[in-house]
C-alpha cells in the first residue's frame, strides 16, 4: 500500500485504464477473428449463408474498433495500420481479381 495519497490515486487510475485497454484490445481481436471466419465461410461457399455484404460489414466493424482504439490511445497508430493491412491482405489473398476488391472499396 502506498504512503502518499496521490500515489494511491494513480494506482487506481492505472488499474482502471489497464482494464479499459484490455477490453479494447480484446474487442479488436474478437472482431478480427469474426472477420477472418466470415471471409473463410464466404470463400468456401460464395452462394452459402455468408454474403459479401456481411463480410464487408464485419470488415467495417473491425476497422471502426481499431480506429477508435487509436483515438483513445489504446494502441499505437502503426499497430492499427498493421492490423488493418492484415485484414485487407486476407481479403486480397482470397479474391485476387480486381472486381472483388472493388466491392470492398464501395
Amino acid at each position: 500500500m502506498t504512503n502518499i495519497k496521490s500515489a494511491a490515486k494513480r494506482v487506481q487510475i492505472a488499474e482502471r485504464n489497464r482494464l479499459r485497454n484490455k477490453s479494447y484490445k480484446s474487442a479488436i481481436r474478437t472482431l478480427m477473428k469474426r472477420y477472418f471466419t466470415a471471409l473463410e465461410k464466404y470463400a468456401a461457399d460464395p452462394e452459402g449463408e455468408m454474403t459479401l455484404e456481411e463480410v464487408n460489414q464485419k470488415l467495417s466493424e473491425a476497422y471502426s474498433k481499431i480506429d477508435k482504439a487509436v483515438k483513445r490511445g489504446v494502441v499505437h497508430r502503426n499497430t492499427a495500420s498493421r492490423r488493418k493491412a492484415r485484414l485487407a491482405k486476407a481479403f486480397k489473398s482470397h479474391f485476387p481479381n480486381p472486381e472483388a476488391t472493388d466491392a470492398v472499396a464501395s
